[in-house]
């Protein structure tokens, strides 16, 4: 009988997260307890994006999981979570994080050990754990980048002095260096990182089932469901609502078209900044848009299927050092994504490559409400179509997750 290959996961989110990096993380410890590797994740309380600790785990210190016929082993770390998570409330919330999963990691040089070890960023800092792990029991780590975290800090001007990035740049670089390998989810990011380190990129990027999420014939008849006629042109925005999309120029647009009666604006997902969002559309006494909480894993993808624009908004800064994650659900099911993202970024070129959607300049009110009268007035089914090849040819994670393992464990594999 093969000996299972015992793997390390450290992340900061996981399941039951729906959205962002946590999905990805769950999902992948998911697939690994079930095909022969025995997984223990080091995490925190499922809190994203909401920013607050869900049920039923409030009120617990640490807790042990066990899944998969014992397969699967998570333990969840406590750690602070601001309301309003701003640059040094969110150092503090890594900080303390990285303090509590290290005691687990501690205890975890006691038992078996670890064949391969997953850190996952951000946080980045995080990657420490893993050196010390290394360093005492041996394994070899991947340093998994979903979020170039320090960049985006900066150029989103989170943190105020200089010689704060100066110290976490260094930090990150020694990371780098010590890593047996280093993996990221897009050529934008592979290029951004291989500028920081003269070592191989591994391309690792994120997926999607596409047995779960995928083209329903009946879409029109599905909005019923959420209380819109099938004539209406529904445009979804659905995610976390944070800092980094710059939504409020949609409570703008929303009032700019209000109108166009057949075209309903919903806004899916909590975070940090809704209570403010749906204030400013109070204020404009707004009857074309809607908010809805995330919706279930059980009607998700009709909910998906139902809606004739997705929009995948990202600021200008940001637009190149995150890949959304929102974005392989939206083409596996064969949606229209409307994407604001510069020319020469990821999301710009890929979408274009593949003509799988529709790409506006970033942070550009007047463009994006430009297309979303385009894309409702004309037949986008072509884009519809190759969105969904797309996902199936290129994001299917029946390939991407057991051919990554698959480099991570190979001897003499490294980057």
């Amino acid at each position: 009988m093969e000996v299972k290959k015992r793997v390390l996961v450290l992340g900061i989110n996981c399941m039951p997260e729906l959205t962002g990096i946590g999905k990805y993380t769950g999902e992948m410890i998911s697939w690994m307890a079930q095909n022969n590797y025995q997984t223990t994740m080091v995490t925190g309380f499922p809190y994203y994006p909401n920013w607050k600790v869900q049920e039923p785990y409030k009120g617990n210190m640490y807790k042990m999981e066990k899944m998969f016929d014992d397969n699967l082993t998570i333990y969840r770390c406590p750690l602070y979570i601001p309301a309003k998570p701003s640059g040094l409330k969110r150092l503090l919330h890594e900080s303390v994080f990285f303090l509590s999963a290290g005691f687990v990691v501690f205890r975890m040089l006691f038992k078996p050990k670890q064949d391969l070890i997953i850190a996952i960023a951000p946080p980045f800092h995080l990657a420490i754990l893993a050196l010390c792990y290394r360093f005492l029991r041996g394994g070899r780590i991947v340093y998994h980048v979903q979020d170039l975290q320090i960049e985006a800090a900066k150029e989103l001007k989170m943190l105020r002095y200089k010689w704060m990035f100066d110290v976490l740049f260094a930090i990150e670089y020694f990371i780098l260096r010590k890593m047996d390998f280093v993996s990221t989810i897009s050529d934008g990011m592979i290029q951004r990182l291989s500028k920081k380190i003269p070592k191989k990129i591994v391309f690792f990027p994120n997926w999607v089932d596409t047995e779960t999420f995928y083209p329903l014939a009946n879409r029109h008849s599905l909005k019923e469901k959420w209380g819109y006629d099938q004539q209406d042109q529904i445009v979804l925005y659905s995610g976390s609502l944070g800092e980094k999309q710059g939504i409020d120029s949609l409570i703008r647009i929303a009032a700019q078209l209000r109108d166009r009666k057949n075209i309903q604006f919903i806004i899916c997902g909590t975070g940090p900044y809704k209570q403010d969002l749906i204030k400013m559309a109070v204020a404009q006494d707004l009857n074309n848009l809607k908010f809805l909480p995330l919706q279930g894993f059980d009607v998700f993808n009709e909910f998906l299927n139902m809606a004739d624009i997705h929009l995948v908004l990202q600021k200008t800064n940001a637009s190149d050092l995150v890949m959304p994650s929102k974005l392989t659900s939206i083409l596996a099911v064969g949606g229209l994504a409307l994407v604001t993202a510069n020319p020469g970024t990821t999301l710009h070129d890929v979408i274009k490559r593949h003509e799988m959607g529709v790409v506006i300049e970033a942070e550009k009110e007047d463009l994006l409400a430009q297309a979303i009268l385009r894309i409702t007035e004309n037949d986008y089914e072509p884009c519809r179509l190759n969105a969904r090849k797309y996902a199936q040819e290129f994001l299917d994670k029946r390939n991407i997750i057991p051919n990554a393992l698959a480099f991570f464990t190979q001897p003499g594999n490294k980057s």
